[in-house]
């Protein structure tokens, strides 16, 4: 396939195209870079993919000197006009939108970036799927949208009307602006709500990342919610995997549903909603404690209470994936966090770390 993946500087987007690269496909990579974390990870993504894209104009396509299937091009999902470009010529059997504005707590201090990326960028993706005759837009979700949700497991056949972070609203809006196109245009398109996803080349805003150079500098770490947490860690690897297998089944209308008992995870319409993560919650705490028997040291603690935006357990009901398209995850925690750490201490402490 001829595939659009939009966020290929980010850290899922960099190992799906990595992915998809390898089993033959023709990818092309959308990405701002934009400095919400250290945007030398971002480029170093890249550069691991043959793309050296630092200092190149943007809108303008960069081939990659390793992989001949991939290009790249930098660009925002709001520049519309560059978007349609990059649609007319890219003539895309389908798009993977990974690119947006991310994080909980940023969307407190700044809401507007959320808007802009998050809903009209997503608006201009639509439109251009639309209209290009892509025939699958898989997408980003989150498992932020449950909100103030309490029912244990999270299952996409639940409501959401109660998000607790704007992130998180403009998460569930992007899920309802794809049925409507779904609805109204025929769009095949498949929303995936990720479940704190971790691994090598992750992001240096999220836990496993802060924790383990905190605890190698002997530094204290931020335990939130006094410990009392439960998140559905999920491996990358697990994660590409399952955008793959959704890849390459466009949604379809569902026959038996009724608006008299609408699920919201599935439609008429060639439209569906699924959680992805790994199923199975680990106490927060006892990923802490994974991570020191890595690292042989042990973290100093700063406990404190629940942040704003912030939910006290994740729990992926994952049936769904597994019924549909065979999804099992199978790297543990403990596995995932040693090759986590392994990388790290390459990247950031090896020979040629210099950063």
């Amino acid at each position: 396939m001829k595939v659009l993946v939009t966020g290929t500087a980010g850290f899922i987007g960099f190992h799906l195209a990595k992915r998809l690269l390898a089993r033959g496909d023709e990818v092309v990579g959308y990405d701002s870079i934009n400095d919400y974390y250290d945007t030398q990870v971002k480029f170093d993504r890249l550069a691991q993919c043959g793309i050296e894209a630092r200092e190149r104009p943007w809108g303008e396509p960069i081939r990659s000197s390793t992989q001949p299937g991939y290009r790249f091009v930098r660009g925002k999902l709001e520049d519309r006009e560059l978007l349609e470009s990059l649609f007319e010529a890219g003539k895309f059997d389908a798009v993977c939108n990974l690119g947006a504005q991310a994080g909980v707590r940023h969307s407190l201090q700044s809401p507007r970036s959320y808007i802009d990326s998050n809903i009209v960028g997503f608006l201009n993706v639509l439109e251009a799927c639309r209209h290009g005759n892509v025939k699958h837009l898989v997408y980003a979700s989150s498992s932020s949208v449950y909100g103030l949700n309490e029912r244990m497991p999270f299952s996409a056949s639940d409501n959401v009307d109660h998000p607790i972070s704007l992130y998180a609203a403009s998460k569930k809006s992007n899920e309802l602006m794809a049925h409507a196109y779904s609805q109204l245009f025929g769009l095949p398109t498949t929303g995936l709500r990720f479940f704190t996803v971790y691994g090598p080349w992750g992001r240096p805003d999220m836990a496993l990342f802060i924790f383990t150079k905190a605890i190698l500098e002997g530094k204290p770490i931020d335990v939130n919610n006094n410990g009392e947490m439960k998140r559905d860690f999920t491996y990358i690897d697990d994660i590409v995997e399952g955008i793959v297998r959704v890849l390459d089944r466009p949604a379809a209308g569902d026959p038996a549903w009724t608006g008299a008992a609408p699920d919201p995870s599935r439609s008429r319409a060639p439209f569906r909603v699924y959680n992805i993560g790994r199923g199975s919650p680990v106490p927060l705490l006892g990923f802490i404690e994974a991570l020191e028997e890595k690292l042989g040291k042990t973290a100093i603690k700063n406990f404190r209470p629940l942040p704003a935006g912030d939910v006290p357990a994740t729990w992926a009901d994952i049936g769904p994936m597994e019924r549909d398209f065979g999804y099992r995850p199978a790297t543990d925690v403990k596995e995932g966090i040693a090759r986590f750490v392994d990388w790290y201490r390459s990247y950031f402490l090896g020979p040629a770390a210099g950063r």
